[in-house]
C-alpha cells in the first residue's frame, strides 16, 4: 500500500532536508506546521538553521509547481504538498488550541481524503506519536543524524586483548612490538588495548594501537613526575585520556563520561601543561553551549565575558583548581589572551590557530552545530570534546544523536582523532555513588 507521510515541526527543525528521505511516497506539511517553523527562524542556533533552510527549500520547489496541488521532490521521488486544515470531521478530543493537536487534526483529515493509502505522522515527539497511535493514524520517529541504536553501542575507544606472555615481556623492555593482521582486524587508529597474558590473567601492559603498519605504543604512567599539571591519572581510563591530550599529532580528542570521572579537568590540565610549559599552543580556549539545564532564568547583563561566566563556572572551577586557587593569575593569563573564554555562539567565521580548544558538555551540541565548531580549527590546534551523552538538556537532541556521539562515530576509522570513555567517577565518593543510583 502506498504511503502519505505528514510531517511534525520537530522533524523539520532537526533536518532541513528531511523531505527528501522517505523515496518514492508523497509528504505533506499541514499549514500549522510551516507556522510553527516560521517562529524559529530568527534563532542564532542549529535550530534557526533548519528552520531557514527549510523555508528555503520550500520557496525553491514553489517556484518549480504548486504547493497546494503537489510538486515533485526530485526525479524518482513522490510528490510534496502543503495542506490547511480541512473542515471535514475529526476526533472532538483534539483541542485545536494546541499546535501539535491541529496536526494530527490535519493528518486525520489527509487520512479521511486519501483511504486508499496509508497516512502516516513523522515527529520525534514520543507523546504526540502515542497520541496519533490512540486515534487510529499510523505514526513514526525520525532522527537523521542517529549513528547509533542506543547508548551502550556507543564506541569506547578501549579493548581488551589476549597474547601471548613472551610478548608483553619484550613489551616492558622497550622492543618495537606489532600485533598480526587477525587481531588487528577490528581495531581503530589511536585505540587503546589492556594485554592480557595467555599464561597470567593478572599480567597486564596499557597500549595504544596507532595503525597496522605502526609498532605499538606503550602508555605512561601518569603520576609523579609524568603529571600533567599537578594532576595524576587515577585509573587506566585516566591515562588513555591523558596520553591522547598530550599528543599534538593527535588534532581530535572526544571524552566521553558521567560526572566526576575527570574529563573535563585532564583536558584542561593537559591544555594548560602544553601551553604555560612546553609551549606547544599558545592559548587555551574554552567554552561550552548556553543550554540551561531546568527553568532558563532569561537575559543576562554585561559583555560577552560577563554573560558567559555563569555557564563556564565549571570551567573556572577546574582552572582555579588546577592554579592552586589563585583567582588573580587566573584573571592574569586571561587579562594577557592566553586563556580565552569563547562564546559558541559567535564561532562562526573564525579560523583558529595554534590553540589547545576544550569544549566541555557537547552533548548538548546538534551534528550541524559540531561541525560549525571542529571546522573553525587551524593548522597546529587541538580541539578537545568533552560531556555526558546521559546528561543531555537540549530537547533537540538525544543520546544516540547528539553531536558528542556523532563526532565519536563519524571521526573513529581516522587517524587524525582519538576517543576514550571514562568509567569511573573520581570526584568523590559521594558523586561516585549519585551517579550510579540517582
Amino acid at each position: 500500500m502506498k504511503k502519505i507521510y505528514v510531517l511534525d515541526t520537530s522533524v523539520c527543525l532537526a533536518n532541513a532536508n528531511a523531505v527528501y528521505s522517505f523515496g518514492k511516497e508523497d509528504v505533506c506539511i499541514p499549514l500549522k506546521v510551516l507556522e510553527e517553523v516560521d517562529k524559529h527562524k530568527n534563532r542564532q542556533d542549529g535550530v534557526g538553521q533548519n528552520a531557514r533552510s527549510f523555508i528555503k527549500i520550500l520557496d525553491e520547489l514553489r517556484e518549480k509547481g504548486s504547493l497546494h496541488d503537489g510538486v515533485r521532490l526530485q526525479k524518482g521521488k513522490g510528490l510534496l504538498k502543503s495542506v490547511a486544515l480541512a473542515p471535514s470531521p475529526f476526533p472532538t478530543d483534539l483541542d485545536l488550541s494546541v499546535p501539535d493537536h491541529v496536526i494530527i487534526a490535519t493528518a486525520f483529515g489527509i487520512a479521511k481524503a486519501n483511504e486508499d493509502k496509508k497516512v502516516v505522522v513523522v515527529s520525534r515527539d514520543i507523546n504526540m506519536r502515542v497520541i496519533c497511535d490512540s486515534i487510529g493514524l499510523g505514526s513514526e520517529g525520525y532522527d537523521a543524524n542517529q549513528v547509533i541504536s542506543s547508548s551502550s553501542e556507543l564506541y569506547s575507544g578501549f579493548a581488551d586483548i589476549v597474547v601471548d606472555d613472551e610478548f608483553i615481556e619484550r613489551l616492558y623492555k622497550g622492543e618495537l612490538m606489532h600485533l598480526d593482521d587477525k587481531q588487528t582486524e577490528k581495531l581503530f587508529p589511536h585505540q587503546f588495548l589492556t594485554l592480557i597474558s595467555n599464561k597470567n590473567a593478572n599480567k597486564t601492559a596499557l597500549a595504544r594501537f596507532i595503525n597496522k603498519e605502526s609498532s605499538l605504543r606503550r602508555i605512561p604512567e601518569f603520576k609523579g613526575r609524568n603529571q600533567v599539571f599537578g594532576v595524576e591519572s587515577r585509573n587506566r581510563e585516566q591515562s588513555f585520556a591523558m596520553d591522547l591530550l598530550m599528543d599534538p599529532a593527535v588534532p581530535v580528542v572526544t571524552l566521553v563520561g558521567k560526572a566526576g570521572s575527570g574529563k573535563t579537568l585532564t583536558a584542561i590540565a593537559a591544555g594548560m601543561e602544553q601551553m604555560l610549559k612546553k609551549g606547544v599552543y599558545t592559548r587555551l580556549i574554552v567554552s561550552r553551549p548556553v543550554q540551561p539545564m531546568g527553568r532558563d532564568i532569561g537575559f543576562l547583563p554585561g559583555t560577552m565575558e560577563e554573560k558567559m561566566l555563569p555557564w563556564l563556572s565549571p570551567i573556572q572551577d577546574n582552572l582555579q583548581f588546577l592554579l592552586g586557587n589563585d583567582k588573580e593569575l587566573l584573571q592574569e593569563y586571561m587579562a594577557r589572551g592566553q586563556i580565552e573564554i569563547e562564546a559558541l555562539t559567535y564561532i562562526r567565521g573564525r579560523s583558529i590557530a595554534k590553540a589547545f580548544m576544550v569544549i566541555d558538555e557537547a552533548q548538548n551540541l546538534s551534528a550541524h552545530e559540531l561541525k560549525t565548531i571542529v571546522t573553525r580549527v587551524g593548522e597546529d590546534t587541538k580541539i578537545v570534546l568533552t560531556g555526558d551523552i546521559e546528561q543531555i538538556d537540549n530537547v533537540y537532541v538525544n543520546d544516540t544523536s547528539n553531536g558528542l556521539a556523532y563526532a565519536v562515530e563519524k571521526f573513529k576509522d581516522t587517524h587524525l582523532a582519538g576517543h576514550v570513555t571514562l568509567t569511573k567517577g573520581e570526584r568523590s565518593a559521594v558523586a561516585s555513588l549519585a551517579a550510579r543510583i540517582l
